[in-house]
């Protein structure tokens, strides 16, 4: 498994090594070894999966203290533009976002610690997505920020007019009004 910085340090990237022949393919999606050895110890609690088409905008999500959530996410199918938006208070990226495609093709995984915000626009005509996590969902301390936050400056490589977006994540708040995290 080879793991991948990205310019927020903490927020990883894990290319697993695709075995393949005309019979198929064999990858390890997980190893506690790796995994630990680059991220630190996590405790993985709950999996979760989503199906949704193109232009389907998934975000900005987290959790609050003390039901925060750590991730690790990828496209089982299609392709999809994850991002992780950090809003750890005194941090040297302190609302600064990675934005990275992830593919079914590729099997590459995203890690996103406590502390940020996560969402996903699905590129392909369609996608799978899952995403382990170590913490429960906690519907009292959902919470999350407008997708669409000018002060954020995601390009979410979608046109606006493509965008189909929940009636709760439109209603979302932006940036500069979110309770961080310390």
């Amino acid at each position: 498994m080879k793991v991948i910085a990205t310019s927020i340090p903490d927020v990883l990237i894990f290319e697993p090594k695709i075995f393949g022949d005309e019979r198929g393919y064999f990858l390890e999606t997980y190893r506690q070894d790796i995994f630990e050895q680059h991220a630190g110890k996590v405790n993985f609690l709950q999996d979760n999966e989503s199906k949704s088409s193109y232009g389907v905008l998934r975000g900005l999500h987290f959790q609050k203290p003390p039901f925060t959530q750590s991730k690790l996410v990828r496209a089982v199918s299609g392709r999809v533009l994850d991002v992780a938006v950090d809003l750890r208070r005194g941090s040297p990226w302190y609302g600064s976002h990675v934005a990275i495609e992830l593919s079914a093709e590729r099997k590459n995984m995203l890690w996103i610690p406590k502390g940020f915000a996560h969402g996903f626009a699905v590129l392909s005509e369609e996608a799978v997505f899952a995403y382990k996590c170590d913490n429960y969902y906690a519907p009292d301390h959902d919470a999350g920020i407008l997708w669409n936050d000018s002060e954020l400056g995601i390009d979410w490589l979608i046109p606006e007019k493509d965008m189909k977006v929940s009636e709760k994540d439109a209603k979302q708040g932006l940036f500069r009004e979110v309770d961080c995290f310390e």
